[in-house]
C-alpha cells in the first residue's frame, strides 16, 4: 500500500440481531450477528481509521427512533449518523424529523431505502419529493440507495430538490459482476452534473463476484465515478460489515487505495477522510 491517509469511513454499520429486527438478515446467515463497534475495531486494526458515519440498518420502522437513538450512543468511534426515517409521508415526516435531530448533533442525514421499490415512480412520488424537501431546514442529508435500473428515476428526484444535499451510496449499484457499464456510466454523468450531489465509493465489492473478483472488475467502475464527480465530491465507504460478503475490510481498503494511487496526495486525503468530513459536518 501506498502511505494511507487517515480514514474517515462514511458507511458503517453496526447491529446485534437480538436489539432491532432486521427481516433481511433471515436469509443472510453469515450476517446474522452482532457486528458491534468492539467487532469493527478488531476488523479495522492497524489501519488509520478515525470516525465512522453510521448507516441505518433498515430496521422494522417500529425501531428507526430507537436505532438512531442507540446509533448516537456508539461515540466516539462514530461521529455521525444517518437515521431511518419515513420520507415517503411528506410534510407528516415533519413530526419524525423534529424528534430525530433532539437527539443530538451526531444526526447528520436520513435515508429511506428506495433499492428494494418495485415501482420507479415512488422515487418520484409528489409524497417524497415533498418531504426529500424538508431537509435542508433540519440540516440534514439524504442517502441514496438504489440500483442502478433506477439511476433515470434518481435523476428526475435529485432534480427536484435542487437545495438538498444528496449522498449516492456504493456508486449507484452497477451490474460489476456482469461488467455492464451503459447505460450506468451516461447516468452517472448526468447525476454528477447537480453540485448537491456526491458519490460514496463503496459497496463495489459486493456488487461483484463475491468469490472471484478482481481489481481490473472494479477498475473502470471507481475511475468513471472519480473522473465525474471529481475529487471533492467522492467519499471512502467501507460498507462493513456487508462487505465482508465478498472481502475483508482490509482486503477493501487495500483495493481501493490501489486503484486511486494516481491521485494527487491531496485528493487522496479528500477521499479518504476530508470530504466526509466536510459533507457530514463532523
Amino acid at each position: 500500500m501506498t502511505p494511507q491517509p487517515a480514514i474517515v469511513d462514511s458507511h458503517v454499520h453496526l447491529w446485534d440481531p437480538l436489539r432491532f429486527r432486521m427481516p433481511w438478515l433471515d436469509d443472510l446467515e453469515p450476517l446474522r450477528q452482532p457486528f458491534g463497534a468492539a467487532e469493527f475495531v478488531e476488523h479495522a486494526r492497524g489501519l488509520a481509521v478515525e470516525q465512522v458515519v453510521y448507516v441505518q440498518v433498515d430496521v422494522t420502522p417500529g425501531y428507526g427512533l430507537l436505532e438512531a437513538q442507540w446509533a448516537v450512543s456508539q461515540a466516539p468511534l462514530v461521529a455521525g449518523v444517518v437515521a431511518w426515517a419515513p420520507m415517503e409521508d411528506g410534510e407528516i415526516v415533519r413530526t419524525f424529523l423534529d424528534a430525530l435531530v433532539q437527539l443530538g448533533p451526531r444526526i447528520k442525514g436520513v435515508r429511506r431505502l428506495l433499492q428494494s421499490e418495485p415501482s420507479l415512480d415512488f422515487l418520484t412520488a409528489p409524497e417524497l419529493i415533498a418531504g426529500l424537501r424538508l431537509l435542508p431546514k433540519y440540516g440534514l442529508s439524504f442517502d441514496i440507495c438504489i440500483r442502478h435500473h433506477q439511476l433515470a428515476r434518481t435523476i428526475d428526484m435529485v432534480r427536484a430538490c435542487p437545495e438538498t444535499q444528496f449522498v449516492l451510496d456504493h456508486l449507484g449499484k452497477p451490474s460489476v459482476v456482469d461488467l455492464v457499464l451503459e447505460p450506468w456510466r451516461q447516468q452517472i454523468s448526468q447525476l454528477a452534473e447537480f453540485p448537491n450531489v456526491v458519490c460514496k465509493i463503496s459497496g463495489l465489492v459486493t456488487e461483484a463476484d463475491h468469490v472471484n473478483w478482481t481489481l481490473e472488475d472494479l477498475k473502470p467502475f471507481a475511475a468513471h465515478v472519480l473522473s465525474a464527480f471529481g475529487e471533492n465530491r467522492v467519499l471512502f465507504g467501507g460498507d462493513w460489515p456487508v462487505v465482508t460478503l465478498a472481502a475483508s475490510y482490509r482486503r477493501w481498503v487495500e483495493t481501493l487505495d490501489q486503484l486511486t494511487s494516481t491521485l494527487s496526495p491531496i485528493a487522496r486525503q479528500k477521499l479518504w477522510a476530508d470530504n466526509a468530513r466536510r459533507i457530514y459536518r463532523l
